[in-house]
């Protein structure tokens, strides 16, 4: 990782969906890395450089929301796109209440996703 770039980055517990999100996002030109967990996430070096964040809602751990909820308190307004296996309302109502751009259940189409990164990068 380069020292001056600026990353989109997802938070994924699911190895195989959150290598197939970054190697996506990295073919459509995005800087994109990804962790397994929020804590891995919160205890990295690119916290300041971070210009998105796809965020799964169910991690083992910290939660996606409660996540987010530490970012606001530490200052951070890293837009987010919420991703999630749980179609339910409370989940949804959790997830905008929290804050996001965008909210996907997965399987998601990936054009779905690339449609939600301008809002999530502030570009």
């Amino acid at each position: 990782m380069g020292t001056n770039e600026r990353y989109v980055v997802v938070v994924e517990d699911d190895t195989a969906m959150r290598k197939s999100i970054e190697r996506f996002l990295q073919a459509r030109g995005y800087a994109a890395t990804g962790f397994s967990s929020a804590e891995e996430f919160l205890a990295s070096s690119i916290l300041d450089r971070v210009i998105g964040l796809v965020l799964d809602i169910h991690l083992g751990g910290m939660s996606g929301i409660e996540l987010r909820h530490h970012l606001s308190v530490m200052k951070l307004t890293i837009p987010v796109v919420f991703i999630t296996a749980h179609d339910d309302e409370a989940t949804r109502l959790g997830a905008l209440a929290a804050g996001c751009v965008d909210f996907l259940y997965k399987p998601f189409e990936a054009e779905r996703l690339i449609e939600a990164l301008p809002r999530a990068t502030k570009e």
